[in-house]
This record gives structure tokens, C-alpha cells and sequence, in this order.
């Protein structure tokens, strides 16, 4: 089951415009998620939301502020009426795992290997997620938000509830223009 959900994420982020640098969310509507590290569930989620989080080189504060506003107010669930697309998490009361994954922004090499080389470097983006992660305890429920370990191997498990999978990144930032 894992495999198959880590290359439908890997899939979904080639399709992504890269016209500029931004944070990237690969955001999965759950029955059920969990992430086991070394043969130990480190943490786990009933209903609610399951997204894989990518830090570009080049991400800021207002790229966590754009990307935490969006993950709480997207809309995957119907209201009471049935209405589709009406509820978010919030309004379910419901949890939100967040697991980093450097590896949204892979490319692949003229000889097929990966390169990440797009992605914060680890100490930095160590310390961003963790901003990240007090921006949505701070916005929501600080015992509804849930993570992964940051830089271990994870093995992560998930119950797609739909599916219904979405790919959303920050406002991008025009590339800079060189100066002479």
C-alpha cells in the first residue's frame, strides 16, 4: 500500500507548474494515517488530513503563512446538508498529520537518478517545518496537529478516504532578475 501511495504523490508533483519556487503540499483526505518509524508508530491520525510537505531552497515565512491558512480552509468534506466541498478540518474537528518530504522537489537527471537539489537543505528546513508546525497549532488545535519524525526514514500508512488527493503550493515568486 505504501508504494503505491508515495509514487501517486511523486506523479502528481511532476504534473505541478514549476513557473516559480514555492512550498509544496501533496494533501490527502483520510480515513486513517500513521507514521511508524524504526517498527515504532511515532504518530497517527483518525479522520482528517494527511500532507506531505516540501520545502523549496528558496521558501520564507509568508510561504508557511500562505501554505498553513490554505491546508486549514481547504474544503474537502460535504456540510450536514450534503452540500459537497463545503466543510474543512476545522469544522470537522478533525486531525492533521504533517510529514516533511524533501523529495517533492525531486527532478530526475538526464541519466534517471534522482536530484534534489531545489530542496531547503536540511538544518534550515528542520527549523521551517517546525515554524510550520506551530503556525497550524497556533491557527487550529495544538493536539489536533500531529507530524512524522523530521529526517528519519518513515514509513507512513494511510486509509484514502474518496480519494481525494490535492497538490497546492505558495503564491511563486518570479525568478529575480540579475543585475549587472
Amino acid at each position: 500500500m505504501v508504494p503505491r501511495v508515495f509514487l501517486l504523490c511523486l506523479l502528481l508533483c511532476f504534473f505541478v507548474s514549476e513557473q516559480g519556487f514555492a512550498m509544496r503540499l501533496v494533501v490527502q483526505r483520510v480515513k486513517a494515517a500513521s507514521v511508524t518509524v524504526e517498527g515504532e508508530v511515532i504518530s497517527s491520525i483518525g479522520p482528517g488530513i494527511m500532507a506531505l510537505v516540501g520545502l523549496h531552497e528558496d521558501d520564507a515565512k509568508e510561504d508557511l503563512e500562505f501554505c498553513c491558512k490554505k491546508l486549514l480552509a481547504c474544503k474537502l468534506w460535504a456540510n450536514d446538508n450534503g452540500a459537497l466541498w463545503r466543510h474543512g478540518v476545522k469544522q470537522r474537528d478533525m486531525e492533521v498529520l504533517c510529514v516533511s518530504q524533501f523529495t517533492l522537489y525531486g527532478t530526475l537527471s538526464k541519466k534517471n537518478q534522482p536530484d534534489y537539489k531545489k530542496a531547503m537543505k536540511a538544518e534550515p528546513a528542520r527549523a521551517m517545518y517546525s515554524e510550520f508546525l506551530e503556525m497550524l497549532k497556533a491557527a487550529y488545535q495544538e493536539d489536533k496537529i500531529k507530524d512524522g519524525e523530521f529526517g528519519a526514514m518513515m514509513d507512513v500508512s494511510l486509509v484514502n478516504d474518496g480519494p481525494v488527493t490535492l497538490v497546492f503550493e505558495s503564491e511563486p515568486k518570479a525568478p529575480e532578475e540579475e543585475t549587472s
